[in-house]
């Protein structure tokens, strides 16, 4: 009898193993709806873009921005007086080339869509990975979509509410000699500034991302807490390097960015160290 139950489990286990092309096929069906997902959501973008380019994407050029009215309360709260007050630098958007807003248009429905999709995205590729896995794997792996898209969105809101900010009136309010920004109305491409939006906002959601791929790599005994200590000093460049890419050049910008990575990064560490505990033990075993 247990024999027969031996020879069942086996059998199962190896009805369950897929060929190279069901693997293909099963990766379509992912693919596929990965797209549908991003259609359907860029198409809300794209019947709700007046109220997102209103409300969303133009937000930090408006005085009554959340950002402003907290640092002009904090600034109150530490009898600064309005020191910390400031209101954004006023701004006239065109388009010059035929065709432009149309472009325009498609980019904010991807990339709008994109950031809607980004958990069902997660996952539909967590349930193509799914079965490749064991038990203690996807036992471990529990909540990797949840915790994925709340690090991705809190990375998105840390660079629109606190990158986006300053660092959109630090460039529009930059001038250069015999350059008259002022006199011409402050003439800004659209194009310009949601390109900017989208470069302080989705790299962001992406580098805070960070503790996971550290869960991961150190699960794997690629990364070890010993390690990134001793290169601690090291990460602190490519952190600044990093900052400086993803943001103008602004010193004061820069640090902002900065300081949660170095955060994500001591984070990691606390991840790494624990995973290589288990690690250990189980090598132990």
């Amino acid at each position: 009898m247990p024999n027969t139950l031996s020879n069942t489990t086996e059998d199962s286990s190896e009805a369950k193993e897929m060929s190279f092309v069901e693997h293909l096929d099963e990766l379509r069906i992912h693919i596929i709806r990965i797209v549908v997902a991003l259609c359907v959501s860029a198409v809300f973008v794209f019947f709700a873009t007046k109220t997102i380019l209103k409300h969303v994407i133009f937000g930090p050029l408006n005085e009554d921005f959340p950002t402003y009215k907290l640092m002009c309360q904090l600034s109150k709260q530490l009898d600064l007086g309005d020191t910390m007050c400031y209101s954004p630098t006023p701004i006239n958007l065109i388009t010059l080339d035929m065709g432009e807003a149309f472009l325009l248009h498609i980019k904010i429905c991807f990339f709008g869509g994109f950031i809607l999709a980004f958990p069902y995205i997660l996952w539909e590729l967590w349930k193509f990975i799914k079965p490749a896995l064991y038990s203690k794997e996807i036992k471990a792996a529990n909540g990797i979509v949840l915790v994925s898209s709340f690090l991705f969105t809190t990375g998105i809101c840390f660079g629109y509410f606190v990158l986006a900010p300053f660092a959109i009136n630090f460039l529009v309010g930059y001038e250069l000699p015999m350059v008259n920004a002022a006199s011409s109305g402050n003439l800004i491409k659209a194009t310009s500034l949601i390109n900017y939006m989208i470069m302080f906002t989705m790299p962001v959601g992406i580098i805070f991302e960070l503790p996971i791929v550290v869960y991961y790599l150190s699960r794997m005994g690629l990364v070890t807490d010993t390690l990134m200590r001793n290169y601690r000093r090291h990460s602190i460049i490519v952190i600044l390097i990093i900052a400086a890419l993803v943001t103008p050049p602004d010193v004061m910008t820069q640090v902002i960015i900065g300081i949660p990575i170095y955060f994500l990064y001591e984070i990691s560490i606390s991840i790494a160290a624990r995973q290589t505990k288990k690690r250990a033990k189980i090598l132990g075993e």
